[in-house]
């Protein structure tokens, strides 16, 4: 961590110089590294808001998501404490997938990006297409 004076004040400011374990120490680069790919986000928000799944609902809802992908991602999610996984003791034993209460506090603010995505979209795509033919 580096500290960085701000119109007078002191700011701490993360910093990973090259060849150093300071990028594991980064909270920031720490969080979005598991939430930065395609599945943690749409796996939590589909958790998040239609509630807990078993595995194949959730791998139905998600679509193209592998079986493979869909494990891992569940796995990483449940490590750091995102996602909860039950065991109902049937044979053959089904497993359910849930938002833990840290999870839901993460889903809160990806709401916010997803909502943003889906108003300005169109924009974007647009931007993209003036700038490919330019």
């Amino acid at each position: 961590m580096i500290a960085v004076s701000s119109a007078g004040e002191t700011v701490q400011r993360w910093s990973a110089r090259p060849g150093t374990d300071d990028a594991d120490k980064c909270p920031v680069r720490d969080v979005l590294d598991r939430i930065g790919d395609q599945w943690s986000v749409l796996t939590l928000l589909v958790l998040a808001e239609d509630g807990p799944r078993r595995f194949n609902a959730l791998r139905r809802t998600i679509g193209d998501i592998s079986q493979r992908m869909l494990a891992l991602t569940l796995r990483h999610l449940e490590r750091d404490g995102l996602v909860s996984r039950r065991v109902f003791p049937t044979n053959p034993p089904q497993v359910e997938y849930a938002v833990t209460a840290l999870g839901e506090s993460l889903a809160e603010g990806i709401a916010v990006l997803s909502r943003w995505a889906e108003a300005n979209h169109d924009r974007i795509r647009e931007a993209r297409r003036a700038y490919d033919a330019g």
